[in-house]
């Protein structure tokens, strides 16, 4: 009489493995930290040039505009950067770079438009000039935009990831 002969046990010693395991979901991709600070750098730029020529063509300070510069920072970092928790605090100080750049050009474009010279001269031969008229001209406000450019660009990083 012949035994009945087991069924063949898989390799891997586990018998009711018969089909190969699952594979996890991929995790979610974390985005490159580097990238979306440079990303948030270049449009701290832009922004703040774009702040500037209002400043210049309005001559007011306008609220709403470093509340878009901020949130364009913050958004960009967080967009291409990922949800990592450094972003929303290198764009609150981006932002804040940003704000005040912005600011400053919009006082140098206003002194080179009364001076007859050009920015690039009002920047670099009497910035020290432009920077004296900032500090006379600010007042509360001048440091309630930055402070709401800087809570946007936090808080625009924390929504581009959600």
């Amino acid at each position: 009489m012949t035994q009945p002969t087991p069924p063949q046990q898989p390799t891997d010693g586990n018998p009711f493995a018969q089909a190969p395991a699952p594979v996890p979901p991929a995790a979610p991709a974390q985005g490159n930290v580097a990238l979306g600070v440079l990303a948030a750098v270049v449009v701290a730029v832009v922004t703040a040039f774009v702040y500037g020529a209002i400043l210049k063509s309005t001559e007011h300070e306008i609220g709403y505009v470093a509340v878009g510069v901020g949130f364009a920072v913050g958004y960009v970092a967080g967009k291409v950067g990922g949800a990592n928790p450094a972003l929303p605090i290198v764009s609150a100080v981006l932002s804040l770079g940003a704000v005040y750049a912005g600011q400053i050009l919009g006082i140098a474009m206003i002194g080179a438009d009364e001076s007859g010279m050009n920015i690039g001269t009002i920047l670099t031969d009497h910035f020290s000039l432009v920077t004296d008229v900032w500090s006379e001209e600010a007042d509360v406000l001048t440091f309630v935009f930055l402070a709401v450019g800087a809570a946007a660009a936090f808080s625009g990083a924390k929504k581009a990831v959600a």
